[in-house]
C-alpha cells in the first residue's frame, strides 16, 4: 500500500484526477445514452470503475471508465436482454446487471489464474477488425440521433408493425393459457375473454419493440436511413454537427483543454440559453447511487445462460483494453505494471459498478495520457476521478440531464471515427493475405452480426492459419531420407558409407503438435524394408502436445514390430517427460537406444551395425 498513499506527489495526482475526470465526464454520458441505459448508467460506470480499478490494480497510473469497445458490447448484452422482456428496460434491468457483474467477477478470476501475461497472444488482425467494427458501430448507429430521429417516435412506421404486435400478444395469451391448463379445444371462451381486453396502448407498445428491434445495429440503421433523411429534424442535426465541429477545431487552437467538455458546454450553453425547442438526454437520478438489489431478488439462472459467453468476451475484452492502455502507460512513465492485479482491480470495479447499475469498462488510453501528461503518479489519481465525477452527479446532476441528445450524439461519431485502426487499414496492401482475410472477416461479421462470436470466429480461424503455417513449417525443415539422399548435417559427414541405405536419419525440426502429425506419421511409409536402423535426431524439437506424442508412439511401434532399430539422438526435456509419462521411453525404447549427442550415436552404430544387420 506503500505507493497508494504517497502524499509527495499529491498535487500531481491532483491535478491528473482532475483533468481525466472531466475529459471522461462527457464521454461517460455519452457512452451511456449509446449502451442504452442511460447517461447514468454511463456516469456510475466511470465513477466506480475509475475509484475501484485505481484502489485494487496494477498499474499507477490508469484511468478506467466506460470505453467505446466495452460499449459496444454492451449494447448487444442490453438489446437482447431487453428484447426477452419484451422491451421493457426496467424489467430487464436487473438481468442485465447480472450479466455484468458476472463479467466482473470472471476478470477477477482471471487475474487469480494468471491469466494477465497472455493477454498479449491475441492476434493483432483479430483485434484490428474489431476495433474498427466497434467505430462502425457507433459512426452508423449515432445517425439517427444525430438527425433527430427516433423510430420508436415515427407513427407511420410503427404502425407498420401492428398486424405482428397483435399476434405477439395473442401467441403470448396462448403460451399462457397453455401453461396454467385452460386451453382446451372445447372452450375458447377464456382466450376470446382475454384477447377483447387487448387495449390499444398494449399494441402500441408491442409495436413500438418490434420497431426498436428492426432497426437496431448496423443493419437496422441502414435499413430506416432513407426514412431517417426525409424527416430530418434540422435543429438536431445542426447541433450535432456543431458539436463535431468544436471538437475537431478546437484541437487545432489547443490541446491542454478537452475539446470534447468544451463542445459539451458551448453546445449545451446555446441550446439552453436560446430556449431552443430540443431533445434533451435522459433525466439523471440526483442524490448517491443506489445499489440495485433486483441482482439477488429477481435473479433467474435461465435469463443470464445464453449470455454466459458474453460474458466472458465483455471479461475478455476489458482485460484486453486495460492491459494495452496499461503498456501505453508503462512506455510513458516507464515503470511496469503488474498485469494479473491490474485484472484483479478491474474486474472488482467491474463489479461494483454493476451492483451500483453502472454500465462495464476498463483502462481508457486518452484519459491515462491525459492524466500522466497532468502530473499523475500514483492510484490516486484514478480514485480523485472518481470522487470528482461523482462530486459532478451530486452538484450538476438536474443541469446534466439538460444536455441536448444530439450533442452526445456528436461527441460518439467523432469517437467512432476515432477508435478505428487506421494504421491496421493502411497496412493491408502490406499484409499476408490470411491476416487481412482474418481482420475483413471479424470486421464484417462484428459490423453486420455479431461482435461476440465475430471474436470466437476470428481467433478459431487465425488459430488454425497459425497451426497450418507451423506445421507446413515444420514439414518442409523436416527430412526423412536415407544418407546419401538427404543434406547432411555437419556432424554426419563422415558416416560409414557402406550404411548409407541401411540407416535413415529423420530430423525433427520445429513442435510436433495436432497441426503437423501428418507429416510425421508418413514416416514409415517411406523408409525402405531394407533399413534396419532408423536415427531420429530430436534436439530442435522443442514441445510436442498429446496428439504429436501418440502420433509417435503409433509410429514407434510400427517400426519396432517391424523389427527396425530406432535411436533418439538428444531429447529435450519436456518431449522426454512426455515419452516418459505413457512409457515409450522405457517400454518401446530403451535407455541404451537414447544418446545425449550425434557422437555418441554413431559410435554405437559403427560398433553394433555391421554390414546393414545389428549385431
Amino acid at each position: 500500500m506503500k505507493n497508494l498513499f504517497d502524499f509527495k506527489h499529491f498535487k500531481g495526482d491532483m491535478f491528473g484526477g482532475i483533468t481525466a475526470g472531466i475529459v471522461a465526464l462527457p464521454l461517460a454520458l455519452a457512452f451511456g445514452v449509446s449502451s442504452g441505459l442511460g447517461p447514468s448508467a454511463g456516469l456510475y460506470g466511470a465513477i466506480f470503475v475509475s475509484f475501484f480499478a485505481a484502489l485494487f490494480g496494477g498499474t499507477n497510473t490508469q484511468i478506467s471508465g466506460p470505453t467505446a469497445p466495452m460499449t459496444a458490447v454492451s449494447m448487444v448484452v442490453i438489446a437482447g436482454i431487453v428484447a426477452a422482456f419484451d422491451g421493457d428496460v426496467s424489467k430487464a434491468l436487473p438481468a442485465i446487471l447480472t450479466v455484468f457483474l458476472l463479467a466482473g467477477l470472471m476478470q477477477v478470476g482471471l487475474g487469480l489464474i494468471g491469466l494477465g501475461k497472455y493477454i498479449k497472444y491475441i492476434p493483432y488482425p483479430v483485434v484490428s477488425g474489431f476495433m474498427t467494427a466497434i467505430g462502425v458501430i457507433i459512426l452508423i448507429t449515432q445517425i439517427l440521433p444525430s438527425v433527430g430521429y427516433y423510430p420508436k417516435e415515427d407513427t407511420e412506421f410503427v404502425t407498420e408493425f401492428k398486424p405482428y404486435a397483435e399476434e405477439i400478444i395473442l401467441d403470448n395469451i396462448l403460451k399462457d393459457e397453455a401453461g396454467e391448463g385452460i386451453l382446451v379445444l372445447e372452450d375458447f371462451k377464456e382466450t376470446i375473454s382475454r384477447a377483447e381486453g387487448i387495449t390499444q396502448e398494449q399494441i402500441l407498445k408491442e409495436s413500438q419493440t418490434l420497431a426498436g428491434k428492426e432497426t437496431s445495429g448496423v443493419l437496422g440503421s441502414i435499413k430506416v436511413l432513407p426514412r431517417a433523411l426525409k424527416n430530418i429534424n434540422w435543429l438536431e442535426l445542426l447541433l450535432a454537427l456543431g458539436t463535431i465541429f468544436i471538437i475537431y477545431g478546437f484541437k487545432r487552437i489547443t490541446t491542454k483543454v478537452p475539446s470534447t467538455l468544451v463542445a459539451l458546454l458551448v453546445m449545451s450553453g446555446i441550446a439552453i440559453g436560446f430556449g431552443l425547442n430540443y431533445r434533451p438526454i435522459e433525466e439523471i437520478p440526483s442524490g448517491l447511487p443506489i445499489p440495485n438489489f433486483g441482482i439477488v431478488t429477481e435473479f433467474s439462472l435461465s435469463s443470464i445462460t445464453p449470455y454466459i459467453f458474453t460474458a466472458l468476451t465483455l471479461a475478455l475484452l476489458g482485460a484486453i483494453d486495460s492491459l494495452l492502455t496499461s503498456v501505453v502507460a508503462d512506455n510513458m512513465t516507464k515503470t511496469k505494471h503488474k498485469p494479473n492485479k491490474e485484472l484483479i482491480g478491474q474486474g472488482i470495479g467491474n463489479s461494483v459498478a454493476a451492483i451500483f447499475g453502472g454500465i462495464p469498462g476498463a483502462g481508457a488510453t486518452i484519459r491515462t495520457v491525459v492524466n500522466i501528461n497532468a502530473g499523475g503518479k500514483t492510484r490516486l489519481s484514478g480514485m480523485i476521478a472518481g470522487v470528482l465525477l461523482l462530486f459532478i452527479l451530486l452538484a450538476l446532476g438536474p443541469v446534466a440531464s439538460q444536455i441536448p441528445a444530439a450533442v452526445l450524439a456528436g461527441i460518439l461519431i467523432t469517437v467512432g471515427i476515432g477508435v478505428m485502426d487506421y494504421k491496421g487499414l493502411k497496412a493491408i496492401p502490406k499484409m499476408p493475405r490470411n491476416e487481412v482475410v482474418i481482420m475483413i472477416i471479424v470486421l464484417v461479421l462484428s459490423s453486420l452480426w455479431n461482435l461476440v462470436y465475430a471474436v470466437g470466429i476470428g481467433l478459431v480461424i487465425a488459430s488454425l492459419m497459425f497451426m497450418k503455417k507451423i506445421g507446413d513449417t515444420t514439414e518442409d525443415r523436416s527430412s526423412i531420407e536415407s544418407l546419401d539422399r538427404s543434406k547432411a548435417w555437419p556432424d554426419e559427414i563422415n558416416f560409414p558409407k557402406d550404411l548409407h541405405e541401411k540407416v535413415f536419419i529423420k530430423h525433427i525440426r520445429g513442435p510436433l503438435f495436432f497441426g503437423s502429425t501428418s507429416y510425421f506419421q508418413q514416416l514409415s511409409k517411406q523408409i525402405p524394408d531394407k533399413a534396419t536402423t532408423i536415427i531420429i535426431r530430436m534436439g530442435r524439437m522443442q514441445y510436442v502436445d498429446q496428439s504429436g506424442l501418440y502420433a509417435m508412439e503409433d509410429i514407434l511401434v510400427d517400426l519396432v514390430n517391424e523389427g527396425k532399430k530406432v535411436l533418439l539422438v538428444k531429447i529435450i526435456e519436456q518431449p522426454r517427460y512426455m515419452m516418459e509419462s505413457i512409457d515409450i521411453i522405457p517400454d518401446l525404447i530403451p535407455e541404451e537406444q537414447i544418446f545425449d549427442n550425434f557422437k555418441n550415436c554413431l559410435a554405437w552404430v559403427r560398433e553394433n551395425v555391421k554390414n546393414g544387420k545389428i549385431d
